[in-house]
């Protein structure tokens, strides 16, 4: 019974330990990213102003309805009937139907339905350069984590590494090989890593929390450090890179399918400076006598020619040209930096080798020499602090070099090609 019971519990924790596995989600940068732009809450909800704005394609597309107006008067005193009938009777009254049809003039409905499609474009454009955004949000965070799970891997070594030196020192100096102010002396350093580690494991938490946010996966998610981060180095100049993303970044796309959509506005709204006509036909039987006509209305245009409008339009179209002005401008800049701050950071990065080695001989020897009393503890934590400071400050130009690279990415529109 026992042996039964003991299976059964082996086998619900095995259970759950492969529902943990299962449920939990390790990205790479290229996944999340990916990840990202199918299944965020947020841009679900920006895709869905393109299907509104193919509505209004439908709507410019419609036709202006008939109207149908019905007038009846009916004689109120008796004393005027016909002979010999009641008020009911249709030679009492008179009845008044008219069916009008407005009129649409050709370029009315050709440039509303043409102003309507490219504000079609403009909001798939739009979606487009969310995306772009979206991308670089989720590539950060990313990065973010990256770096805190690896300096979280370094801590967690390194306070490994001082648990057994502890041990070793206690024993050490209960023989009475070391003073308790060297015993003392390590602990403090221990010590110090436990609280930092705490404070690594919760921002580590944060960041991954912001990354299930953006990335919209309802499950745990995690970071693959196995792998190193791919880079995909741009092998263009810095001259032909601005060229490029001058014709294909999603803002400049957006900024001249807005320019487009506001040129066809203003053709659209002089269109409607032109009065709309109505015509139609009436049937007005008068006292039971039929009578037929036909029935023509158009507004003067004395005061109203709609000039406003036309005039908010060229103003409009003003402004989407000023914007496409500022949008290259700015992507220039943004372009020169990035691509300067990446070839920076590149280099920095390429300087560290050298510098991890020598730390790390440093401690190894200062160590061994330690253990065999050949130097005090305190050069001995003084080189254990120096490796670690030495990996911090490599981890930070590790994290420095890979956002200048997602910046790179994102300034030259590349970054919707992971």
């Amino acid at each position: 019974m026992k042996k039964l019971f003991l299976l059964a519990v082996v086998t619900s924790v095995l259970t759950c330990i492969h529902y943990v596995a299962v449920a939990q989600t390790n990205f790479t940068l290229a996944a999340a990213i990916d990840t990202a732009r199918t299944n965020s809450p947020v841009l679900k909800a920006q895709y869905m102003n393109i299907a509104a704005a193919q509505a209004d394609v439908v709507t410019a597309k419609l036709r202006p309805n008939p109207n149908l107006n019905n007038q009846t008067l009916q004689l109120a005193n008796s004393a005027h009937f016909a002979p010999n009938t009641r008020w009911s009777n249709n030679s009492n009254r008179q009845v008044w139907y008219q069916l009008t049809k407005p009129i649409q003039w050709p370029n009315q409905r050709k440039y509303k339905i043409e102003t309507a499609s490219k504000d079609v474009t403009v909001a798939d454009n739009e979606y487009q350069e969310n995306v772009r955004n979206l991308s670089l949000n989720v590539g950060s965070s990313w990065i973010s984590c990256w770096v805190l799970k690896k300096r979280l891997a370094l801590l967690q070594d390194s306070k490994g590494n001082l648990d057994t030196l502890v041990k070793i020192n206690e024993l050490r100096y209960k023989n009475q090989v070391i003073t308790q102010t060297d015993l003392a002396r390590t602990k403090v350093l221990l010590d110090q890593y436990n609280l930092q580690l705490s404070v690594f494991q919760q921002d580590y938490m944060n960041e991954l929390q912001n990354l299930r946010l953006l990335t919209g996966i309802p499950s745990n998610v995690d970071i693959d450090t196995m792998s190193e981060v791919q880079t995909l180095t741009p092998n263009a100049t810095l001259d032909s890179l601005i060229a490029q993303t001058l014709d294909n970044r999603s803002d400049v796309v957006l900024a001249k399918s807005a320019i487009d959509e506001r040129n066809s506005n203003v053709n659209y709204q002089k269109t409607l400076a032109v009065p709309q006509p109505q015509v139609g036909i009436i049937y007005n039987p008068q006292n039971s006598v039929p009578y037929i006509g036909f029935y023509a209305a158009i507004d003067l245009p004395f005061f109203n020619r709609n000039q406003g409008e036309i005039k908010k339009a060229y103003v409009q179209a003003q402004q989407a040209n000023q914007e496409l002005n500022t949008t290259q401008r700015t992507i220039q800049t943004e372009v020169t930096n990035a691509y300067h701050s990446y070839q920076l950071q590149k280099q920095n990065l390429a300087k560290f080798n050298g510098i991890l080695s020598q730390s790390q001989q440093i401690l190894d020897n200062v160590k061994y020499a330690y253990l065999r009393g050949g130097t005090t503890i305190i050069d001995f934590l003084d080189a254990q602090r120096n490796w670690y400071d030495t990996r911090g400050l490599y981890y930070d130009a590790l994290q420095s070099y890979y956002q200048s690279y997602i910046q790179l990415l994102f300034a030259t529109g590349l970054i919707n090609q992971l």
